[in-house]
């Protein structure tokens, strides 16, 4: 994201409201950054946004024309795409949709549904007969394969995801005999946080093979193919990115070696908004115990759960703040490792374990990086009603330019 905004808005920022906590978001670079991945794609695939990363309605908005469409995983998630566009093409996933979550599908105009089971598949075509409508389904399929040096495993092993590729062809012949829905392909999603273009290349030639298997063998109808996402983030180190341009050029070579006669889908959502979003919390007390320092800020895991979640070191800078306003010595440390928490009043609010700072004082400003997925969207909010950050939705640094706030 832009820093100017960063620090824009610590200038701007009036104390008497108290220590910093905010999230940012930059939103010409995030839309930026999806045309260009879109852009790069060869010309027989499509890059849905997974709104499950970052719901935001004016996230939504910004990625609206810029992405062929969102990939959702409830019925509020249908509803919030519906309120920025009714006619942007939505994909409906997850393992336990209801029948009102079904029945919304098919009333807002869901796309594509991903069915998970033979229950929800008999499920959905006698909603949709008793709606008077017809179904277009992908058969969910948890593959006997997984993602090499992917963080989480989501198949080639047991889960709640998918269908089992041994009870695949009974649920094609089954989907025969049910007038209410119509399957038109596989959905396949294998792991998520992948890093490696050619591991991920390897795994979507494995997806090819499977789904024109169920075509050949099976006589399932070929249109569409989705391969889920799962390209990730390197917190540990950002500069270790997930190389798309040679990612784009392998699957295009793939593509025309293979040929499999469909729409290729990818759903990408940490991938897409990562980098558009920061976290901002102030330091508001620097403690030495039993041999260790800790730095404690204004904020915590109940805002931004991502790093105590999946137990890494959070990247951050530190941004000095001047002002002082006690007449008391102000805590300070330099070049001295530590740990960085929240105000929660458990042991697991921590951001960072054990990191070396060059200079850190209280009132000084963190600032999370890589903050724009799977930050606020999927934090306990209101543990022990401490107020929310402050959201920030900038559209233009221009000096007439207004950004939203939450």
């Amino acid at each position: 994201m832009n820093p100017q905004i960063i620090t824009r808005y610590l200038d701007e920022l009036d104390p008497r409201k108290g220590p910093a906590c905010a999230y940012l978001y930059d939103l010409n670079h995030l839309r930026s950054r999806a045309s260009g991945l879109v852009s790069t794609l060869p010309g027989d695939c499509d890059l849905y946004y997974a709104i499950k990363a970052n719901s935001d309605e004016p996230v939504l908005r910004a990625l609206l024309g810029a992405m062929p469409g969102f990939e959702v995983a409830s019925l509020a998630e249908i509803e919030r795409v519906r309120a920025v566009d009714a006619d942007v093409p939505v994909v409906f996933g997850g393992p336990g949709k209801t029948d009102d979550e079904l029945e919304g599908a098919l009333r807002l105009g869901v796309r594509l549904i991903h069915v998970e089971s033979a229950l929800q598949l008999r499920r959905l075509d006698r909603i949709a007969q008793r709606m008077d409508r017809r179904a277009d389904v992908l058969l969910r399929v948890n593959p006997a394969y997984g993602l090499p040096g992917a963080t989480l495993q989501m198949g080639g092993r047991p889960t709640q995801f998918g269908i089992d590729p041994a009870e695949l062809p009974a649920v094609i012949a089954l989907a025969r005999d049910l007038p209410g829905v119509r399957v038109v392909g596989l959905h396949l999603h294998a792991g998520s946080n992948s890093l490696d273009a050619d591991h991920h290349l390897a795994l979507i030639s494995r997806h090819i093979a499977l789904a024109q298997q169920c075509r050949d063998e099976h006589g399932m109808a070929l249109e569409w193919l989705n391969v889920g996402g799962g390209i990730g983030i390197d917190y540990a180190d950002p500069r270790r990115t997930f190389d798309w341009p040679h990612f784009c050029a392998g699957l295009a070579q793939l593509l025309q070696e293979r040929r499999p006669g469909c729409r290729i889908v990818l759903e990408c959502g940490r991938f897409i908004s990562a980098d558009c979003g920061c976290y901002v919390a102030e330091v508001i007390d620097l403690k030495h115990n039993h041999g260790k320092h800790f730095a404690i800020v204004r904020g915590g895991t109940h805002h931004f759960r991502l790093p105590v979640s999946w137990q890494h070191n959070h990247p951050f800078i530190v941004v000095p703040n001047d002002t002082w306003p006690y007449p008391f010595r102000r805590p300070e440390l330099t070049d001295t490792k530590l740990t960085i928490c929240g105000e929660l009043c458990t042991p697991k609010d921590v951001f960072a374990q054990e990191v070396t700072v060059p200079r850190m004082r209280v009132g000084d400003r963190i600032v999370f990086m890589l903050a724009g997925a799977y930050g606020w969207h999927i934090s306990h909010h209101d543990f022990l009603s401490h107020p929310h950050p402050e959201r920030v939705f900038v559209r233009s640094l221009c000096p007439d330019a207004r950004a939203t706030h939450e």
